[in-house]
């Protein structure tokens, strides 16, 4: 287990830095939770996150494949059918998605939809 002290220091670790800079874009965080429970359709995906357009939930989908946080499975039906689901790497993020739930329902104080 780490320490907070091994934490907070002079320098910022860039590994911890990578991962902020890929977990904190917008609409990232959403898309991992929808994909925690299992596999999704784009329009899936679309259809549970308000605001998410089209063109911006392929672009991070592509990111999180790239970084093998989100992988891309390919069904040769008529019409093919496209599904996309968390890599092992990407099921670990599970421990933050209910981290951030736990001090959401205790601190954010939004109305809930």
């Amino acid at each position: 287990m780490v320490r907070v002290e091994q934490l907070v220091g002079e320098e910022m670790c860039p590994r911890y830095q990578r991962a902020v800079e890929i977990l904190g874009k917008r609409w990232t965080g959403l898309i991992i939770r929808v994909l925690l429970p299992g596999p999704r359709r784009f329009s899936e995906i679309t259809g549970t996150i308000d605001g998410l357009s089209d063109r911006l939930l392929s672009q991070r989908l592509k990111e999180l494949e790239s970084c093998g946080i989100v992988a891309r499975r390919v069904y040769p039906d008529i019409p093919v059918r496209i599904e996309y689901k968390l890599t092992r790497k990407g099921r670990e993020l599970q421990e933050m998605v209910v981290a951030i739930q736990r001090w959401a329902d205790c601190w954010e104080t939004t109305p809930a939809r």
